[in-house]
């Protein structure tokens, strides 16, 4: 009898190139509870907050497209979509004081094709909540003319389709 060993199967997950999906298994809040004006005002453009309960967390991907801004620290990086819509997501508030003690770039690198759901970042939620607020935002920094919209507030899976 031969057993699969599922430890090493990666999860895949279909999207369109225009679905933007959670990031990991969490809840979706409202922007407006983030505690600093430039993300709960969406001074940056339309945007999405997601907290995560567990000690360590790994952000993917949010849409298919180009890994177009990836910072050295792993707070932050962008993604450009085929499209051209333009996502920051952005982890934590002032966490790039952390200069990336607590974040592990997960072996990608600006100018990388990506697909929904793949890994970026590892964030030591147990370890930053110390010092810094940690939502996760999620920033649409250029619509290129056609708006994106997200869900209503409520829990998320990885992968579930977030934008209207």
């Amino acid at each position: 009898m031969t057993l699969l060993n599922t430890d090493n199967i990666k999860e895949e997950i279909t999207v369109t190139d225009t679905d933007i999906v959670s990031m990991a298994d969490g809840v979706l809040c409202d922007i407006a509870d983030v505690g600093d004006p430039v993300f709960s005002q969406s001074i940056m453009g339309e945007s999405a907050a997601f907290s995560y309960e567990d000690d360590t967390v790994t952000i993917c991907s949010p849409a298919n497209g180009i890994l177009s801004v990836l910072y050295p620290n792993g707070h932050a990086f962008g993604i450009t979509m085929k499209d051209e819509t333009e996502l920051l997501i952005h982890i934590g508030v002032d966490t790039n004081d952390a200069k990336g003690d607590g974040f592990t770039v997960l072996g990608k690198k600006q100018g990388d094709i990506v697909k929904a759901g793949e890994p970026i970042v590892e964030v030591d939620m147990e370890k930053l909540s110390k010092i810094y607020d940690m939502p996760v935002m999620l920033i649409v920094t250029n619509s290129k003319d056609h708006p994106v919209k997200f869900i209503e507030p409520c829990t998320v899976k990885k992968g579930q389709k977030i934008n209207i």
